[in-house]
């Protein structure tokens, strides 16, 4: 038995026992984080290079793309080391730094929530409301729109990251996840002041679901819109220009609500592994694949990158 005040680190939960298996783990995520930093480095440079995607849509993805390369940034590089060093720990203050940087990142991005709510509106107002897109959709609107991401982000991690680690722990140090969250330090927690972070939580939980029901008016107003364009090529480029959209949300909403809602009875250390590599590290390495392959502009803007490199040589 322990308490709060004398936890120096954490143990997190490894991949295998084996040491080969941990070799093979580091490998495999040394792989996935250097496309997500390839894939998404070459996206920020890209849209801050060519003036003609400085508009609202890629400066929502660029924003993006930022908090991608900083999510995985936050707990890739830590789990690396431990396969390679075969260890499990992490300190207290790395804990929480750990915690707070990674969910302050993530709903930033519940964005893969709120950016991507707000680029839903971008996608609704460019199709629906074209006329009007300039005036909606100004540069002054965007940095706020993104501004509020940001701060609402901010404001929501130190938050939880506060209550949580105000907790009494007294039931060991060893986490069951690969990185530090918060339903995990719960678990440790021997007061009953947990039940008030589960109510920030469930808080929070509503918040997404707002912005997922957001996102979903917004897509039904802009199929109508398509629907009635004559030109079959012109409904072909406007449902190009969303259906990145939708894969990633679709992508990040189905493995993050069953990481977060799956039944207890189904839940195993190997499968929450598995489900949480699928929500945190997946998403920020294929979302640079999947928005640059349905889009032309950009695909484009990164040729003339690449080709104006290899000219200054």
């Amino acid at each position: 038995m322990s308490n709060s005040s004398s936890i120096t680190q954490f143990l997190l939960l490894p991949f295998a026992d084996t040491r080969e298996l941990q070799l093979l783990n580091f490998w495999l995520f040394l792989g996935i984080y250097l496309a997500a930093l390839l894939g998404n480095g070459l996206i920020i440079t890209t849209i801050a290079w060519d003036q003609h995607l400085h508009t609202p849509m890629y400066f929502f993805l660029l924003n993006l793309a930022l908090l991608d390369l900083g999510s995985i940034s936050t707990i890739l590089p830590k789990s690396m080391a431990n396969s390679l060093w075969d260890s499990r720990a992490i300190s207290y203050l790395g804990c929480a730094t750990q915690l707070f940087l990674f969910l302050f990142l993530i709903t930033a991005e519940y964005s893969e929530y709120s950016l991507l709510t707000i680029m839903s509106y971008d996608r609704y107002v460019a199709i629906c409301k074209p006329l009007h897109y300039g005036t909606l959709l100004g540069s002054r609107a965007c940095v706020h729109m993104a501004a509020a991401a940001w701060s609402t982000g901010f404001l929501n991690t130190l938050l939880h990251t506060a209550n949580t680690f105000s907790l009494p722990l007294c039931k060991g140090n060893a986490l069951g996840q690969f990185f530090c969250e918060i339903p995990q330090i719960l678990k440790l927690s021997c007061s009953h002041s947990y039940l008030r972070e589960l109510g920030l939580l469930a808080v929070f939980t509503l918040v997404v679901f707002v912005c997922f029901v957001f996102i979903v008016v917004s897509y039904v107003q802009i199929l109508r819109a398509v629907l009635r364009i004559p030109s079959e090529q012109g409904r072909h480029k406007a449902f190009s220009t969303c259906l990145p959209h939708l894969a990633v949300v679709s992508l990040f909403v189905s493995t993050g609500t069953f990481a977060n809602l799956k039944p207890p009875s189904i839940s195993s250390p190997s499968l929450d592994l598995v489900v949480s590599v699928l929500y945190s590290v997946v998403p920020p390495a294929v979302n640079p694949l999947i928005y640059s392959m349905r889009n032309q502009e950009l695909k484009d803007a990164l040729w003339k990158l690449v080709s104006y490199g290899f000219l200054k040589q």
